[in-house]
């Protein structure tokens, strides 16, 4: 869990930077549009909802991934 999340926290802090800096820029018309019709609102939940399954998966992946390896361990110990 350690190593994801040294992979995961630079590149949190790329998106955080990315996004901020995006968002210092003037509102262009696609932006202004969606807040207008509330679908900026939709468009978040999209994003947070792919960012959590993400998220997720690779919490799942690391821990079958550590039962593996602690299986191997095992085994080569007997």
């Amino acid at each position: 869990m350690k190593k994801t999340g040294l992979i995961l926290f630079p590149l949190f802090l790329v998106l955080m930077t990315t996004t901020l800096a995006l968002s210092q820029q003037n509102d262009s018309g696609i932006k202004s549009v969606m807040r207008s019709e509330g679908k900026i609102y939709v468009l978040v939940a999209v994003m947070l909802t792919i960012l959590i399954g993400v998220f997720l998966y690779l919490f799942r992946l690391d821990r079958k991934i550590k039962k593996l390896e602690d299986a191997k361990k095992n085994k080569h110990r007997n």
